[in-house]
């Protein structure tokens, strides 16, 4: 019963979302309508964080009746510098999410004269607020995205604070949840379908910086067999962050001890990716997203190394490689004695994030296929995974499961700790259903594939465990078909079966002839 309610919940939610979408069409479509929603429900949530994490503290003393959405703005700062210490942000009460929204709702002139000029003050109050403390580089143009003076909201100021009124609105009906009594799922579950509504209709941009759900459920349960807790996970290419997120839901809350890290280079993503770790409830000191190409100048080189490293990095990008004359010396890329080719990097992040990898961790990354069996640097880079014995796992995965390609990839598994010389191959690329436009791994599609990757078995045309000998012998090529044989799915034909329907078919048509034969000579009598 629970379930039905939650799952009801969620439709309502996702309902409102397209209701607000609604409302904007015509003016603000695709990637900018996502900003405004995603924004608007990030300013709501943090409003109504900082308000119940004061009100509860008032309580707890025996101030019963405080409110903190009532206070005059005078009568509270003085708090600020403690709020920002232990919260990482402040805002007025004046400036709370609820307050504008009731203000912009019941006073139509001020809101159409002013709203989008008070909200821009607000945000850059909000960030400015930061500064200075351990929170500063995760609330640094968080806003950036939103741009309340944008023509696309409208031609006119009336017309834009139009629009932003419906959006207050709209967001301030979604039901997600009290804060208080941490329900903050259904903000988690917002911005996930946000996402997912937007990459399975933006084509290949939308899938840049998106890993579907079903995906990266099952590069963290391969990662984290065996472990109830982990230290800390990792992504090079952490696009909107939410396979990093991933980790706390497999294992459990707090399961992820010392935070979640990332890397992303596009912009506007970063600041996606640090505005869904606040909407997850992940604190300011929790996580750890730097903005910067991961390849050339990688972040978190002085931290511990990673227990779990989860990656979905774009296929086949230019990098620098060779033309740096600095990076055949770089102690993640020089090991391998050859830099991975100029044309496509994705070797350069697997050897990345080997680098980065705890000795008893587990990096579960997916791969374009193409890595798996070309020859030249790439085969150099192959030979140096498998000779030191760092790759576990290769799994084919089936087609069309990523927005914006329908292109059949692959996942490495790398390991740092094996305990024997052999490589486990599973083909997996009829795991799924068709859901729509793109195939999905069900839950028991990627409670099928777990197993036989944790239990290393032998399965006849789904998987196999490889020996070194046998994969120096194929030149190093990684390629699952290598290793795994098909089914057969041709059809057995039976022979006397068939002719016997022959023979029937050449005596009907023999009769029918006769017949014919009969009724023309009697057309010509």
């Amino acid at each position: 019963m629970a379930e039905n309610k939650k799952e009801q919940e969620r439709d309502e939610l996702h309902r409102a979302i397209w209701a607000i979408a609604d409302e904007l069409r015509g003016a603000v479509d695709g990637w900018d309508f996502k900003n405004y929603v995603l924004g608007t429900m990030f300013y709501r949530y943090i409003s109504e964080n900082i308000c119940s994490y004061i009100n509860e503290g008032e309580h707890a003393a025996g101030n019963t009746d405080f409110d903190y959405a009532k206070m005059f703005d005078e009568d509270v700062k003085e708090a600020k510098d403690g709020l920002v210490e232990e919260k990482g942000f402040f805002i007025l009460p004046s400036e709370l999410f609820a307050n504008i929204k009731n203000k912009a709702t019941n006073e139509e002139d001020w809101a159409k004269d002013h709203l989008n000029e008070v909200l821009e003050r607000i945000f850059n109050n909000i960030e400015n607020s930061a500064k200075g403390s351990e929170s500063e580089s995760d609330f640094a143009g968080l806003f950036a995205d939103f741009d309340v003076n944008s023509n696309k909201l409208g031609s006119t100021v009336a017309k834009r604070n139009e629009k932003l009124t419906k959006l207050l609105n709209g967001v301030a009906d979604m039901n997600l949840g009290d804060v208080k009594n941490h329900d903050i799922d259904a903000f988690g579950d917002a911005y996930e379908y946000l996402m997912t509504m937007y990459a399975s209709n933006a084509g290949k941009s939308g899938g840049e910086f998106f890993t579907p759900a079903d995906v990266s459920e099952l590069l963290t349960r391969l990662g984290t067999v065996g472990k109830i807790e982990i230290n800390k996970v990792y992504d090079p290419a952490c696009g909107s962050g939410s396979l990093l997120l991933k980790a706390e839901k497999v294992l459990g809350k707090d399961k992820v001890r010392n935070g979640f890290f990332g890397q992303e280079v596009n912009i506007t993503t970063y600041n996606l990716c640090r505005i869904n770790m606040f909407l997850h409830d992940i604190g300011f000191d929790k996580f750890s997203i730097a903005c910067e190409d991961t390849l050339i100048a990688p972040q978190h080189w002085d931290d511990e190394p990673f227990e779990l490293i989860v990656s979905n990095p774009p296929y086949s990008i230019k990098w620098a490689g060779s033309d740096d004359a600095t990076l055949i010396n770089d102690p993640r890329f020089a090991p391998a004695g050859v830099l991975a080719p100029k044309s496509k990097a994705d070797l350069a992040f697997i050897m990345h994030s080997l680098s980065w990898l705890a000795s008893n961790g587990t990096a579960a990354i997916v791969c374009f296929p193409g890595i798996m069996y070309r020859g030249g640097a790439e085969q150099k880079i192959r030979k140096y995974l498998i000779d030191n014995n760092f790759i576990d796992c290769i799994i084919q995965l089936p087609s069309n499961l990523f927005f914006g390609t329908s292109i059949a990839t692959c996942i490495m598994v790398l390991k740092k700790n094996k305990t024997d010389n052999t490589t486990l191959f599973i083909d997996a690329s009829e795991e799924c259903v068709k859901v729509t436009n793109n195939n999905r791994l069900t839950p028991e599609n990627i409670d099928n594939i777990v197993k036989v990757f944790a239990d290393r078995e032998e399965k006849e045309h789904f998987s196999h465990v490889a020996a070194y000998e046998e994969i120096k012998e194929n030149d190093y090529n990684l390629s699952v078909s290598t290793y795994v044989e098909g089914k057969d799915t041709r059809e057995v034909i039976d022979i006397v079966k068939l002719n016997a329907e022959i023979k029937e078919i050449v005596e009907r048509e023999n009769v029918l002839r006769a017949e014919i034969d009969k009724i023309i000579a009697e057309i010509e009598v």
